[in-house]
């Protein structure tokens, strides 16, 4: 177990001007695993290694995280900048406590002043959309933009705001907590508490919903669906419907363009807000790529306010796939490191 009394064997604090040039560690915590890799100054992984995540345990999450990082800097022997942790979750602003996380134990958890005991590295620690969406504008679909919007889709809707190189986490930290907007009034409860949550809506988990409704009211609409699971469509789930979408249903494509649009009128609202010059698309429900992207820019393109006199955002599927978590926490510790934050 990585600690105080193992510190001495570590690799010594790499100076700053030597940091940009060297690889990082980037870790990923998800609710079944703790994906980590070493990943060097141009976004190339160079190895990786994971764990199972306890997630009802504050400490044994803490020995998944110690035990992958041990485990990759025996392998990789030379010098690393430090360690980037992504977690989904609610961070506070300077990422040192997580407020809460929906998959794991932490709650108001000063989980930075803990990995750093543990670790005996440089840190940095923050939420995982935050981090993909950094690994997408350094490496990935975003590379260079001025402002981008990230938004991760899978069962709910996170994401990530970048502006002019800085990573934006807003004032308490929770910033691009898109999938909360509210689109409709009065409408479907969240698990936020609210009602009409955009991620009701546009989501793995709206999808499954969606599917579930229509085989309850029209079971000979749903045949193909229900058929798949066992006529109980209680069982049905967003990716159910994907894989009936791929092998052709009709009802499964016309729920994934329903999803799409959702997505595109979301995308439409963002844009009055902060005018980003992309937005950029991850998630699981990403790798349906133009099935619901398509029916997403048709949705955009007439729902932008000020169409007609006034560019759009370009609409990318991500490049980095679900390696873009540890890819961009390796590069915001190594950021931290040579402008001296870590």
């Amino acid at each position: 177990m990585t600690g105080p009394d193992t510190a001495a064997v570590l690799p010594a604090v790499v100076p700053a001007a030597d940091a940009a040039l060297l690889p990082a560690l980037g870790i990923d915590i998800g609710g079944t695993k703790v994906a980590g890799g070493v990943v060097a100054p141009d976004g190339t992984i160079l190895d990786t290694a994971r764990r199972a995540t306890p997630g009802k345990s504050v400490s044994a999450t803490e020995d998944a995280i110690a035990a992958v990082v041990d485990e990759l800097a025996e392998r990789h022997g030379g010098p690393l900048v430090g360690v980037g942790v992504g977690a989904a979750g609610w961070f506070d602003r300077t990422g040192d406590t997580v407020l809460f996380s929906p998959h794991l134990a932490w709650r108001n958890q000063a989980l930075r002043k803990d990995l750093a005991v543990r670790l005996q590295r440089p840190l940095w620690v923050g939420n995982d959309a935050d981090a993909a969406a950094w690994a997408e504008y350094r490496y990935g679909a975003a590379r260079s933009s001025d402002l981008v919007v990230m938004i991760t889709l899978g069962t709910g809707i996170g994401g990530g705001l970048v502006i002019d190189g800085r990573l934006q986490r807003g004032a308490h930290g929770v910033a691009g907590e898109w999938g909360h907007m509210r689109v409709v009034p009065d409408g479907r409860l969240c698990a936020c508490g609210n009602r009409g949550c955009w991620e009701q809506y546009a989501s793995g988990n709206a999808l499954g919903h969606t599917a579930r409704e229509v085989a309850d009211n029209s079971p000979a609409a749903a045949a193909d669906l229900l058929d798949r699971v066992g006529g109980d469509a209680a069982r049905i789930t967003g990716e159910v419907v994907a894989t009936a979408a791929a092998d052709g249903d009709p009802l499964a494509v016309e729920l994934l363009c329903e999803v799409g649009t959702w997505l595109g009128q979301g995308i439409a609202d963002l844009s009055a807000i902060l005018d980003p010059d992309v937005v950029v698309i991850g998630g699981g429900v990403s790798v349906l790529g133009e099935t619901v992207l398509a029916p997403a820019r048709e949705r955009l393109e007439r729902a932008l306010p000020g169409r007609g006199f006034r560019p759009g955002p370009r609409v990318a599927a991500a490049q980095l796939g679900a390696q873009a978590g540890l890819v961009g926490a390796a590069d915001l510790v190594r950021r931290a490191v040579v402008d001296g934050d870590a």
